[in-house]
């Protein structure tokens, strides 16, 4: 069992909707946060059909429990809540005219999204859940993070490969397909495995679309799905004025480094190697991007590339702090190009370089040799912002 960091005090106070992946584990949070609270699982098959068949049941029922804002202890919890958006006219309904509180889960937005746009009026406040991070983990094995990914039953198990077989094939039936996400499941499919290469790259709609099969505006819209089931999102390029010119397109990162590496075929990864890198890349950003959140500062994170291609990874916040991750365990000059060309560029306040370096250490021109063990100990602990 992992102890997950993310706070869900406000819920106290006020209803939310928690996202987040499929497997990523938030059933159990909610059940070891929650465990007195009224429980709608509509996973189970009895409890969808009746509440799918009348969605006023569950209005009645917390009538007839008598709650109301003046009693009600823990959220109402509604598990898989995009299985039946229609259950959110109820849920206002109780909300504005009971004062109750509610905690919306699901792993896909985008029912939710199309048929309520503004998600209750503001209502309801969001949280996310990614999949586990530093803190969670105890001595955290990075080769297994890497290859087995970090949901929590995969990263666990001996048998990951199977894991990550069943995971793809699942969200595949149950929630593309059965959602009716997309028509064209095979080109869906490899739309999935196309990405899953050219992870932590720019996004190129007109090319990945030549590799699928289809028309550029159906890649954009394979992107939307991705996106709205969680299972990938686009990391934005730095905007902000410039001597030189940038490049502004996204990149686009899968939310797991096993599932990337299932989806891509890549076999077991073995340091040194480019898809060891990459994987390492995409571990960084993952961990980068789940703190922004989980410490509710919510610190705008993004890349940068010029156009003749120097480029630094990730740029974090508005002090512009600039992180390269290398997975070499000797940061040499050529490793640095980036980070003295953002320099020169901009006012960056630190420039880090994320390796697996052994120790610590600052070249003349100021700019940080991190081992990837010490930046995750001094990110989760407020020392990088």
């Amino acid at each position: 069992m992992f102890k997950r960091i993310i706070n869900l005090e406000l819920l106290k106070e006020e209803s939310g909707f928690l996202w987040g992946p499929r497997q990523s584990g938030k059933s159990t949070l909610l059940r070891n946060c929650f465990p007195q609270a009224r429980y709608y699982d509509l996973l189970l098959s009895p409890q969808y059909r009746r509440l799918l068949q009348n969605p006023e049941i569950l209005r009645q029922e917390c009538e007839n429990a008598g709650l109301n804002g003046e009693n009600q202890g823990q959220p109402v919890v509604i598990d898989e809540i995009q299985k039946i958006p229609e259950l959110l006219n109820e849920v206002h309904w109780l909300i504005e005219n009971r004062g109750l509180r509610f905690l919306l889960c699901g792993s896909s937005a985008r029912k939710v999204r199309r048929g309520h746009a503004n998600l209750l009026g503001g209502r309801a406040v969001r949280f996310e859940l990614f999949a586990l991070v530093f803190p969670e983990i105890p001595d955290l094995n990075l080769e297994q993070a890497l290859n087995a990914g970090l949901l929590p039953r995969h990263y666990q198990s001996k048998h990951w490969q199977r894991l990550l077989q069943a995971y793809i094939g699942d969200y595949l039936q149950e929630e593309i397909a059965a959602e009716s996400l997309t028509r064209n499941l095979p080109a869906f499919s490899r739309f999935l495995e196309v990405a899953a290469q050219s992870c932590g790259e720019i996004v190129n709609y007109a090319n990945i679309a030549s590799e699928c099969g289809v028309s550029a505006p159906t890649v954009r819209g394979y992107y939307e799905i991705a996106q709205d089931t969680l299972i990938g999102s686009f990391l934005p390029a730095y905007r902000k004025r410039a001597k030189r010119r940038q490049i502004l397109a996204p990149k686009f990162y899968l939310f797991d480094t096993g599932v990337t590496g299932f989806l891509a075929k890549q076999g077991r990864l073995l340091q040194g190697s480019e898809m060891f890198g990459k994987a390492f890349e995409q571990y960084i950003v993952h961990e980068v991007r789940s703190h922004s959140s989980y410490s509710e500062k919510f610190y705008p994170v993004s890349y940068w590339k010029s156009a003749s291609g120097i480029e630094v990874d990730l740029v974090l916040g508005d002090n512009e702090i600039a992180i390269e991750i290398k997975s070499s365990d000797m940061i040499r000059p050529r490793h640095l190009k980036g980070l003295r060309a953002i320099k020169e560029e901009y006012a960056v306040g630190r420039a880090l370089a994320v390796s697996l370096d052994p120790s610590p250490r600052t070249t003349e021109d100021g700019i940080e040799i991190v081992p990837w063990r010490h930046f995750l100990e001094q990110l989760w602990s407020g020392g990088i912002l």
